[in-house]
């Protein structure tokens, strides 16, 4: 009777277990589908919305997708083969693989309502603050404002001296057209790989550091899929931030943009492995860049320059603001027994 009764409850155990492992899974698909498109719909158009709004008229939308798909593929393979398995670049060295739950997959459900009606909200605090700690989500907002702050700077340097040069309203003279254009091809390439390298994290932290070459083919698939329904709406909703920026259609000044995003994200990259936001840099660099526009047109420009770049900011602190109060509310309130803090190992004295 006793081995019945035993039998029956490693039964219910082992039921149990089957339950957790499926929900376990099926939160983790949902967390990887969310944040992937997410990704795609939203971050995306940072590295490739000047290049889609002044190539729209000029290529088919199936030919720009194919080009961005061979660099997608690639960096998401070459990043697989270097780091074992692990398509974050090592980004998510201190954030280590954790049981996806309920609460993680919410997190990038959460920024996809907010892309949809045209938020630009950092990916990496929205998911990523639902497994960082706090110490790591300090080192990331550190990171990011240092990286807001110097985009901006250096955007408005530069373009002080370049609106001074050249006038990027002026149409680009026939026989420079195609330098301009395989220039800009050759930097959004460069600028679009930099930029994966960093933001895979963003849907890697809901998959195994290793990952097996099936789940992989799966992966490419709903990434091509993903950028090709992108592509196919002309970038989505956080377009209209891009083309709300002057001249930002025209080959000439996306060229421009394209290269210095891609030399200020590539120098933050390489700095450390902490992940910081790429839309914090992005929003900068535009910022400074349009502030360096008006200084040279004139005060007339400024009145319209200032609502624009504070709506931008706005909506950048409304992210920012979700984003702390997902990881208070997973630290504090959901989930407070499951974040440990590492005690220093005291050390003993031997006499």
């Amino acid at each position: 009777m006793c081995a019945l009764i035993f039998m029956s409850d490693r039964v219910k155990l082992s039921n149990e277990k089957e339950i957790n492992m499926e929900l376990l899974t099926f939160w983790m698909l949902v967390g990887f589908l969310f944040a992937a498109y997410s990704v795609i719909a939203n971050d995306s158009v940072q590295t490739l919305g000047t290049w889609i709004a002044s190539n729209n008229e000029k290529f088919n939308w199936k030919v720009m997708w194919g080009a961005a798909s061979a660099v997608l593929l690639w960096a998401l393979w070459y990043g697989w083969y270097s780091y074992g398995g692990d398509i974050s670049y090592g980004r998510l060295n201190k954030i280590p693989f954790q049981e996806i739950q309920w609460y993680h997959a919410c997190a990038p459900g959460v920024l996809l309502l907010l892309t949809r009606v045209g938020v630009p909200v950092s990916t990496s605090f929205l998911v990523l603050s639902a497994f960082a700690s706090t110490f790591v989500l300090e080192k990331m907002l550190m990171k990011s404002m240092m990286g807001y702050a110097v985009a901006a700077v250096a955007a408005y340097a530069i373009w002080m001296i370049v609106s001074r040069l050249l006038d990027e309203a002026k149409p680009v003279k026939e026989q420079h057209k195609n330098y301009w254009r395989i220039g800009q091809w050759i930097t959004t390439g460069f600028l679009w790989w930099t930029w994966l390298s960093h933001d895979m994290a963003n849907i890697a932290v809901f998959l195994p550091r290793e990952i097996p070459v099936d789940l992989m083919i799966l992966i490419s698939v709903v990434f091509v899929g993903g950028l090709g329904w992108m592509f196919s709406e002309g970038g989505g909703k956080i377009q209209q931030i891009v083309l709300e920026k002057h001249n930002t259609r025209y080959v000439r000044s996306a060229t421009i943009i394209d290269a210095v995003y891609w030399l200020i994200l590539y120098f933050f990259k390489e700095l450390n492995d902490i992940p910081m936001s790429t839309t914090w840099v992005f929003v900068g660099l535009l910022c400074g860049r349009e502030l360096a526009m008006a200084t040279v047109t004139g005060k007339e420009k400024f009145k319209s320059v200032f609502p624009l770049i504070g709506k931008d900011f706005l909506k950048m602190m409304v992210g920012l603001a979700a984003s702390l109060a997902i990881v208070l509310s997973i630290h504090y309130v959901i989930a407070p027994a499951e974040q440990k803090v590492e005690e220093p190992i005291p050390i003993e004295n031997s006499e």
